[in-house]
């Protein structure tokens, strides 16, 4: 996945999450779990589109 990608979904991401954050009426626990989710994802996305999250796979437990 070519970096200019990768960064321009971190920042549509960003944007979004700043909209709802900013105009949208939540209460501040909602928007703590949201925001906390939203990071959650893109970490793993973000892991898994440099490839880190393959080797993962691999592991039997």
């Amino acid at each position: 996945m070519p970096l200019l990608n990768v960064l321009f979904v971190l920042i549509v991401v960003g944007v979004i999450l700043w909209l709802v954050n900013a105009y949208i009426p939540m209460d501040r626990k909602i928007k703590n779990i949201l925001n906390a989710v939203v990071v959650i994802v893109l970490v793993i996305w973000l892991l898994q589109a440099f490839g880190l999250l393959d080797s993962l796979k691999s592991l039997r437990i």
